[in-house]
């Protein structure tokens, strides 16, 4: 299989598994003595966690955070929830600032938890618009904060899931920090691929996802500055400074850790790699194909990402096809490829209505060559063709 759905999931790396098999306390291994508690006193759960702190150190250290800043997590979506309630909750009560102010285009997780504190807390809600490139106006956000006084909290996406849109992010938190308003941004899509310096991007939380990066799913994290107001989410224990409750998933951890680091390591040369086999995809693509159009920014986007609509296609039918052809690749969003509704961030970039139906979203990843992206656009323009005489004309 060419697998071209790097935004959704990637595969594990080898040298990950190797250094979270010790933390699973297989009886098959010899050093299986890090299965503990990382909260028990005995030689298990100090074993435990000594790589619990290290991969904490580990992760800060590629953020230039200090390690207490670092709240180790379930996921993506539970630290874009945890920063976006917590966070505006405890500001609130603070400052009684009531204001959330985000983008039409985040992940859902952002967007319908933004949604969930208007409807349910009672927190105003401002949505600003994009570009047809998916970019935010810094003047629009500089009128929505005025003196930032009522704002609570501003969240924007580092990087866009769906087009490859890569915002301004430390010009963005420059202007909240003149006015002294907690900044959030959504780094899932942007972790392995782009600087996560976080005194760079101004920001005052940032959220991210061990499962894009070449981790294991179901563990992530959130950097929160010291200092930034905040209420646990999960409450229950005094794990994470007594900022999100719950035994933490060692092995998962320790594998996120070293997966941040291979691919901060190489991120260069890799990056570079991808952005030469992007552009040969976008190019290609766009020449062999009538119809189809680029989505998000021509310039600045993830390297790695290729995201298009074609017009008098259905998308479902291009993946069906593809996937037989052996070339796994998605619409947009994983989270919400099994809904049967236009892409929000596809309607915000002002993508006519009878295009939204045709988009290709082409993810790229360590694994990818030359020779599978030749074969791709090889295949692509027959398969689109098949499914135009398939799918009527007046879609």
């Amino acid at each position: 299989m060419i697998y071209l759905d790097h935004s959704a999931t990637t595969p594990l790396r080898p040298e990950v598994l190797t250094a979270m098999e010790p933390y699973f306390g297989s009886t098959d291994r010899e050093d299986n003595s890090k299965y503990g508690n990382p909260s028990s006193i005995h030689l298990a759960g100090r074993a435990a966690h000594a790589g619990l702190s290290e991969a904490r150190g580990t992760i800060a250290d590629i953020l230039g955070a200090a390690a207490r800043e670092v709240i180790l997590t379930g996921c993506g979506s539970e630290s874009d929830n945890a920063a976006l309630r917590g966070i505006a909750l405890a500001r609130r009560k603070q400052t009684s600032a009531n204001r959330i102010v985000t983008t039409v285009v985040e992940h859902h997780a952002v967007l319908n938890t933004a949604e969930d504190m208007r409807d349910f807390f009672g927190f105003d809600l401002t949505l600003l618009p994009v570009n047809s490139d998916g970019f935010i106006s810094e003047d629009a956000l500089a009128e929505a904060l005025g003196d930032g006084s009522d704002i609570a909290l501003v969240s924007v996406m580092y990087a866009n899931n769906e087009i490859g849109t890569v915002q301004p992010i430390g010009r963005l938190g420059a202007l909240c920090r003149a006015r002294n308003v907690p900044f959030h941004t959504d780094a899932v899509q942007a972790a392995g691929k782009l600087p996560l310096d976080v005194n760079a991007l101004n920001v005052d939380a940032l959220s991210a996802s061990a499962h894009k990066f070449y981790g294991p799913k179901g563990v992530g994290f959130l950097y929160l500055r010291r200092g930034t107001p905040f209420h646990p989410f999960i409450t229950g224990g005094s794990h994470e400074g007594r900022r999100r409750a719950g035994t933490e998933n060692v092995p998962g951890i320790v594998g996120m850790a070293t997966a941040l680091a291979l691919c901060e390591a190489e991120r260069d040369v890799e990056m570079a790699r991808l952005q030469l086999l992007r552009d040969t995809i976008i190019g290609h693509t766009l020449q062999a194909i009538p119809g189809s159009r680029l989505t998000g920014s021509p310039t600045q986007r993830l390297a790695n990402h290729a995201s298009f609509t074609i017009q008098d296609v259905e998308a479902e039918g291009i993946l069906i096809a593809l996937d037989l052809a052996g070339i796994g690749a998605s619409s947009g969003s994983a989270c919400t490829s099994a809904r049967q509704q236009p892409s929000h961030v596809l309607e915000a970039v002002g993508i006519p209505a009878e295009e939204l139906a045709g988009g290709l979203r082409l993810s790229l990843g360590y694994s990818n060559t030359a020779q599978q992206v030749e074969l791709l656009l090889q295949k692509l323009p027959d398969i689109v063709g098949q499914q135009r005489q398939i799918v009527p004309a007046a879609l």
